[in-house]
């Protein structure tokens, strides 16, 4: 029976062995130095926020690896003998393989900066991260110290969200001038620097760290930005981004590049050795190379590497882009390709409700009229539907006139689509737009009982 090893229990690894068992009956063990089980990765700010435990973030019954056949093994991997085919554990342990996937993950970002490795200093990917973020911040709750986040990307407005939930002061340091202006158009991050600000963060735009000052006991003191101001920070978490973990494979055979380079069916250099999700740097015909660090290409490229391993050679084919993610509590779904800039040949149509929390942009080509990419924020909308009208190349005014049909709560919340259609129309005259229909209950009421509904 062939034996497989993954190391790493991320959505990954995890993915990887329960699709590797539905096709085979191979010996499968899961190594993790992280944690005994498989857990949410995305739910870990929620344990710190106190509304749920760490045990409700297994998405699986204890009793489920047993049945299934799976061999979680918890420990720290120090060593991948990759001419005996053997995992060395810390504990002095050596496990055989036939086929090895690593699924390492990530880690968090560190750039020199002067008191980087400080107590009160951290990271946040982890849940060990979570663990001593517990620690570095249990004496400063409710205003009796200060926090400072920098770097402005989701992990960093999930940490400015934590403290904030224990009513611990943060400062938010962005380098860019627009809030992920390498990514949002400027109506985007606008909306989400007034949605962060409401919430009581002070967020600095264009301002980077330059040190991090330390007490008398070696803890973080205060930040100094390059700007030359100071401020007040016990805490100081260092949130610019990650990088691919690739430190088990470094000054070995394996082909690293700024992660473990793969091929499109996930094959290292090496025989019998894959990588798959944050960890692995997907090589294109083109002869470029890119890292996704996503949790659904994660599982999907588990998915492709298991029927590979099973036999049936499969490419890892990503499909139409999707990602969401929430700052506070607007939720932020984008579909296909939103440039932060409109790009030659192409149109956005933007929209965005009086509150200044609702947004909706579609963009589409100038001569084809093909929708290419869809970004909204606090409409939630169905991931299927949009995939759908992507890969089907469907028009604008098409996508539009059926808009009803993506919107994911029509029978509770409040549709904005007629508004939406309203602002295409007065932007578009010569392309009017008749939306096909209103789907759920609050549509009718509002159709019903309009005078009452907008007391």
């Amino acid at each position: 029976m062939k034996k497989i090893v993954i190391i790493g229990n991320g959505i990954t690894g995890i993915t990887a062995a329960r699709e590797i068992r539905k096709r085979s009956e191979y010996d499968i063990t899961v190594i993790s130095g992280e944690s005994h089980h498989h857990f949410s990765r995305p739910a870990l700010m929620y344990i710190y926020m106190g509304h749920m435990r760490a045990e409700h973030t297994k998405p699986y019954e204890d009793w489920f690896w047993d049945k299934n056949r799976i061999s979680l093994r918890y420990g720290t991997v120090t060593k991948i003998d990759f001419t005996t085919k053997a995992v060395l554990l810390e504990s002095g342990e050596s496990i055989a393989y036939d086929k090895l996937i690593l699924a390492t993950g990530s880690k968090s970002n560190k750039f020199g900066w002067k008191g980087q490795d400080l107590k009160g200093v951290q990271g946040l990917y982890s849940l060990q991260d979570v663990e001593m973020m517990e620690e570095n911040t249990k004496h400063l709750a409710n205003g009796r110290g200060s926090a400072v986040v920098v770097g402005g990307g989701l992990i960093g407005i999930e940490v400015a969200e934590m403290l904030h939930s224990r009513h611990i002061p943060v400062t938010f340091l962005v380098r860019e001038n627009i809030y992920w202006g390498n990514i949002l158009p400027e109506e985007e991050g606008k909306l989400v620097e007034r949605h962060i600000r409401a919430q009581g963060i002070d967020l600095r735009l264009s301002s980077e760290l330059q040190e991090i000052t330390s007490d008398s006991n070696g803890r973080a003191r205060s930040v100094i930005t390059k700007n030359g101001e100071e401020l007040n920070a016990q805490f100081v978490a260092l949130t610019a981004g990650v990088s691919p973990n690739t430190d088990l494979v470094k000054g070995t055979d394996v082909e690293v590049k700024r992660g473990i380079l793969v091929n499109e069916f996930l094959e290292t250099n090496l025989p019998d050795v894959y990588a798959a999700g944050d960890c692995a740097e997907l090589k294109i015909s083109d002869g470029t190379s890119k890292v996704e660090q996503l949790w659904y290409t994660g599982r999907m490229q588990a998915e492709a590497l298991a029927k590979t391993i099973c036999g049936n050679r499969t490419k890892y084919q990503r499909g139409i882009w999707f990602n969401s993610a929430k700052f506070f509590d607007i939720e932020y779904q984008t579909y296909g390709f939103v440039a932060n800039k409109v790009r030659d040949g192409e149109s956005h149509f933007y929209w965005e409700d009086a509150s200044g929390t609702k947004s909706f942009r579609i963009v589409f080509q100038n001569a084809s009229k093909v929708v290419t990419g869809v970004n909204t924020f606090g409409i939630r909308q169905r991931q299927a539907v949009w995939q759908r009208w992507i890969a089907e190349e469907r028009k604008i005014t098409d996508v539009l006139t059926d808009l009803g049909e993506a919107n994911f709560d029509p029978e509770f919340y409040k549709q904005y689509e007629p508004e939406i259609i309203s602002k295409f129309n007065q932007d578009y005259p010569e392309s009017v737009v008749t939306l096909r229909r209103a789907k759920g209950l609050f549509s009718k009421l509002q159709v019903k009982f309009s005078p009452i509904l907008t007391r």
